[in-house]
Parts: structure tokens; sequence; C-alpha cells
């Protein structure tokens, strides 16, 4: 934010703000950063889906009669993932639209999409609709590119995620609703396996993608640094010499 710019004419303040952040504002400072927008709201709500949505699932509770009609215990564990999906679109959403893009976003943004994928995933291996060798490999992408971003973070670099990545969520999402209500209506079996199978495949290929670019990213680094550590012996070395 540069200084000096008037945010009371601008119509950034409203009539409800104090004085003191307008003060602020008029001496160029930006206002404290709020943790809990609404944004970072639905990440955490996100966060709480997940072991809402085992317990759903592993206990099969529970099965009501809504209006007439009998609501399997399939449906809810259909509706939660949906709903958890859903706040994932909007947390981004509003962050960008309302400019709420915090550190506390960006840190719990995608551990809530992890967990949820993973509840998922382990709640379906439990009830024998998925095979855990396939589980142990999405799991473990998941694991590894957070693992691969939290380096890429502390070496001051971020890799951008390709557009594989970007839908993965998408089709993980779309297949474990189907491989939950095909427990139920056999007719979406195969559908489910099919889109399980996309889901495996996609989390190695889009793995293989980020390793790369990670690694091309950190061996520009090293280079950079063992190219400074050479100038500066050099540099040591010629303030060494006698004149």
């Amino acid at each position: 934010m540069q200084a000096g710019v008037d945010w009371e004419r601008a119509g950034v303040y409203s009539e409800g703000q104090s004085r003191v952040e307008r003060a602020r504002a008029r001496q160029g400072k930006q206002p404290p950063e709020r943790a809990m927008n609404l944004p970072n709201s639905l990440t955490i709500l996100r966060i709480f889906f997940a072991p809402l949505l085992v317990v759903v699932l592993l206990t099969r509770e529970p099965n009501l009669v809504v209006w007439g009609l009998p609501v399997h215990f399939g449906i809810w564990g259909v509706l939660i993932l949906l709903a958890a999906a859903a706040t994932d679109w909007a947390d981004g959403y509003f962050a960008r639209r309302r400019g709420q893009v915090t550190t506390l976003g960006i840190l719990l943004d995608p551990i809530a999409d992890k967990l949820l994928i993973c509840a998922a995933f382990v709640s379906l291996v439990d009830m024998h609709l998925v095979q855990a060798w396939m589980v142990v490999i999405i799991i473990g992408r998941e694991l590894t590119v957070l693992g691969l971003r939290n380096i890429a973070s502390a070496e001051g670099f971020t890799i951008m995620p390709s557009l594989l990545g970007k839908t993965k969520m998408v089709l993980q999402v779309v297949a474990c609703a189907t491989i939950i209500l095909a427990g139920r209506h056999q007719i979406l079996k195969p559908i489910g396996r099919i889109l399980v199978w996309l889901v495996v495949v996609s989390a190695l290929i889009s793995a293989a993608q980020y390793f790369l670019r990670f690694w091309s990213q950190l061996d520009d680094r090293i280079k950079q640094r063992r190219s400074l550590r050479v100038l500066e012996r050099r540099k040591k070395s010629g303030d060494a010499v006698p004149s």
C-alpha cells in the first residue's frame, strides 16, 4: 500500500469504523490483518466436516425419514462431502473478491483439503468400497505435495499448480460421492471404479509434474547460492591480497 492514500475519500471505510483506523489510513499504515474473516471461517468449517464425514460413514448413521422419504446414511455422507467441497470454492472466491487473503488462510486451505480427502477415502477403505493400495497412492500424493510445498516455502519460492492439480479436488469429490452412493445403488459401481482409477492416475501424473517444477526451481536456487558463494570467496581473496 502506498503512503498517504486517503481511504476515506476512496470509500473504503464505513461510518461505523473507528477514528484510529482512519488515522492509520491517512498515515499510510495498513490495518492489522484479521484472521477470522469469512474465507478463513469457511476453511475451518471444512476442517470440521472431515471428522463428521468419518462418523457418518463408519457408524452408518443416521438413517432417517424426511418428509416421508427414507434418507440413507450414504446420502448424508454425500451431502457433507458436497457441502465441504462448496466451502473450498467459496473461501477462495470470497478471499479474492474481498481482498481477504491472509497467512492463516494460505496455511489452512491445503490442510483442510487434504484432511477432507483423506477422511473420505480412508472411510471408503473401511467400508470395503475402495482398494487400500489405491488410497495409499492418493494419500501419499497429498502428503508428498504438502511436504514439497513446505520445503519450497522455506526456500522462498512458490510452485504454481498445474491444470490437472487444480481439477484434482473436483475429481476426488465426485469419485468419493459416486462410490458412497454405489454402496446402495449397484448401477453406479462401474462408474465409481472408473472415477477412482482416474483419481489414481491423475494423482501420479500431477505428483510427477509438481516434483519436476519443484526440483527445477530448487536447482535454480542452489545454483544461485553457489554463484554467490564463489563471488564472496573471490571478493575475500581479492581483499586479502596485499597491495
